[in-house]
């Protein structure tokens, strides 16, 4: 027991200890020297007869044997030493002292083999020994003064820091695995990062260069690829995704039941792009497919309009375009419904944008708003309802946009069973503000086609997610999980998300998928993560150091497992998480803090023998341009007819009711209809 009497009788212990070994090494100087203290005359009759009696102990015989029983005795003499805690003290220098000690206390046998006379020797001998057993005596006490301060070894705290993670190889028939290496208690070890279900939706989060596409996405395409995925990739750097899919397409072909072919959209390279109209006729089923594709482009176009849905000058040119995508579409059984003739279309005049309007009735409620406001004079507040709209989509009005928006090469059912499809589509850092726009509408109403029961399995991948504008995608996660729709989003950060879809659609995006991957991220988008990782059981130790003594306290608490710290530094291939399991899957250990595992070499190879996009057709600047002036010989024909068809419904109605049928003032609809061509190429160019 730690009490006062227990301490006393403990230090009496020790100091008879130490007595006992420094009267050995005396007794041991007095018998193998004794002629030396003899001719000092420090001898009496009485020590003689000691003498006689200890010489008959085996411990005196020999110079070797008393020496040990003195380290003996100083070893335990020092075991329950508590000298005054010292931070200048080394350990290295406890080495040197108590090693030269030994080294003096046992080699100074070898002093008696010097040439010199029995004084010399007896006093070299002495000094020799004396110092060795006052080296080790030093070197002992410091022992006990040494701070042993382990955690100062570990400043990072990257030891305690460390958890147990997945080393199981779990897969099934839509999993991804990323082979992986992890560190636990200093030790490196193998590790998966097992992706089992990611129909619950994949967020991948990492700044430039933390390697979300080569550690990450490009295992997703081809994992999935080789299980059979059909697929749509947003290839916001065109080509890198376009290529490694391409590729990945040609390896795994055979694997698939019904071969899928490869389409791309490329607006910068004519030549290797297909043609696609997202606005199909045959795809919209009701008016409120027009007004969702309306809002897409809209809402892409003017991307703070995003933060002020339900505003009326933000509703307006909605509601305006919502009404001439469903005239187009019902005009002819959608002749002409592309974005392209909607783009034409709305640069029309009033007097004969509306007249034709009017004659779609269930239109009608969409531009009754307007046609009041024009009926009213009320100049100002049309133009501020409609020109919004009519400026943006003169962004989009250029004969690359109109060709590959024109065309009708493939449909956008990536999954459907009888042709499943690749689709890549490309953006241009440069060019983000308007091909994030229409690229936007794409994935629009692709997620209308694929998220549908009794489809193929199929997945959606986009990098740099936050470059385009997908309203209601947490809807997609959280439905399309049962119609096998695997969803990957790339994101840089959580605030870049929150800048171009608002706080609370960031939010709930990023609090809906079931599995996390990030790179290194800093700022708030680590503090959730940390916060998302939750805490685990560590290790603390602290330290009181006074004048006399130290206390050192060992305890344990909880603490973030991946501190926001950490994840602000984490190397390019490093990456922290957590993944979804399955009902009849379950993972325990669904965190990770890894680094993947990535052959550099084999990947190296296998991009040099990449076979290029093919061509998908030689296209002249002749016929881009053809195609352009078409469209816009369309749309003024279409006016014309429908003008002249709508007057003479008039006329003859009146006729009908008795009434005489104003004529027709020839030369004002000729002057109404040039205007009309010339507003509209003025605003194209």
């Amino acid at each position: 027991m730690n009490t006062g009497e227990d301490t006393q009788g403990l230090r009496k212990i020790l100091d008879m200890s130490r007595w006992i070994s420094t009267f050995l090494l005396c007794m041991h100087y007095y018998i193998r020297l004794y002629p030396f203290f003899a001719e000092l005359k420090i001898r009496s009759d009485i020590t003689d007869r000691i003498l006689r009696t200890l010489a008959g102990i085996g411990l005196f015989e020999g110079w070797m044997m008393v020496k040990f029983a003195v380290l003996i005795f100083l070893a335990i003499s020092l075991l329950g030493v508590k000298g005054k805690k010292d931070e200048e003290i080394k350990s290295k220098n406890i080495i040197v002292y108590g090693a030269l000690g030994l080294l003096l206390f046992f080699g100074s046998i070898l002093s008696i083999y010097l040439p010199l006379d029995l004084k010399a020797l007896a006093t070299v001998y002495i000094l020799l020994t004396s110092a060795g057993y006052l080296l080790i005596l030093a070197a002992g006490t410091w022992i006990s003064r040494l701070i042993k301060a382990g955690m100062a070894r570990d400043i990072f705290n990257s030891e305690n820091e460390t958890f147990p993670q997945e080393e199981r190889l779990l897969e099934n028939e839509y999993s991804v695995n990323l082979p992986a290496k992890y560190n636990h208690k200093g030790t490196r070890r193998d590790s998966w990062i097992n992706l089992i279900n990611l129909f619950r939706g994949l967020l991948v989060a990492g700044t430039p260069g933390a390697g979300k596409s080569y550690f990450v996405i490009r295992h997703l395409i081809d994992q999935l690829m080789g299980k059979g995925f059909s697929m749509f990739i947003y290839d916001f750097k065109y080509d890198d995704l376009s290529v490694i899919a391409y590729n990945c397409l040609l390896k795994y072909i055979g694997r698939y039941k019904v071969k899928p072919k490869f389409y791309i959209i490329n607006f910068d390279d004519l030549n290797r792009t297909h043609r696609c109209n997202p606005l199909d006729p045959a795809a919209m089923s009701d008016i409120t497919d027009a007004t969702e594709a309306s809002r897409t482009i809209m809402l892409g176009l003017n991307r703070d309009w995003i933060k002020k849905q339900g505003d009326f000058f933000v509703e307006s040119p909605i509601n305006f375009m919502t009404a001439i995508i469903w005239y187009l579409k019902t005009y002819k059984d959608g002749k002409y419904c592309t974005l392209p003739h909607v783009i034409e279309l709305m640069q029309a005049d009033y007097d004969l944008l509306f007249e034709v309007l009017q004659t779609q009735e269930e239109i009608k409620v969409l531009i009754n708003p307007f046609i009041s406001a024009y009926q009213n004079k009320a100049m100002a507040q049309l133009e501020g309802q409609i020109a919004s709209a009519k400026i943006g989509l003169a962004r989009l009005s250029s004969p690359q946009l109109y060709y590959v928006l024109s065309g009708n090469d493939f449909t956008l059912d990536v999954n459907n069973p009888n042709e499943p499809k690749i689709i890549c589509v490309g953006n241009n850092p440069q060019k983000l503000q308007v091909y994030g726009a229409v690229l936007s509408l794409y994935i629009s109403r692709m997620i209308k086609l694929v998220n549908q029961k009794g489809k193929l399995k199929s997945a959606l991948i986009f990098d740099e997610f936050p470059t385009i504008f997908f309203n209601h995608i947490d809807s997609l996660i959280a439905t399309a999980r049962s119609n096998k729709v695997a969803t990957a989003l790339a994101v840089q950060d959580f605030s870049q998300l929150k800048k171009n879809y608002g706080a609370e659609q960031s939010e709930v995006i990023t609090g809906i998928v079931g599995n996390i991957i990030s790179g290194q991220v800093t700022g708030s988008t680590a503090k959730t993560l940390s916060e998302t990782f939750g805490k685990i059981m560590q290790d603390r130790q602290s330290r009181s150091i006074n004048s006399s003594d130290i206390s050192i306290s060992q305890s344990t608490q909880l603490d973030y497992a991946i501190p926001a710290s950490k994840i602000a530094s984490l190397s390019s291939g490093e990456f922290v998480g957590m993944v979804a399991d399955n009902p009849e899957e379950k993972i325990a250990l669904k965190m990770f803090h890894c680094e993947i595992q990535n052959d550099h070499n084999a990947i190296a190879d296998e991009e040099k023998q990449y076979k290029p996009i093919p061509i998908v057709k030689n296209i002249s600047l002749e016929e881009i341009k053809e195609n352009y002036e078409n469209i816009k010989s369309q749309i003024a024909s279409l006016l014309t007819t429908e003008c002249e068809k709508g007057q003479l419904e008039k006329n003859n109605h009146n006729s009908e009711d008795g009434g005489v049928a104003k004529p027709v003032k020839k030369k004002q609809r000729k002057k109404n209809l040039k205007d009309n061509n010339k507003f509209t190429n003025t605003v194209s160019l």
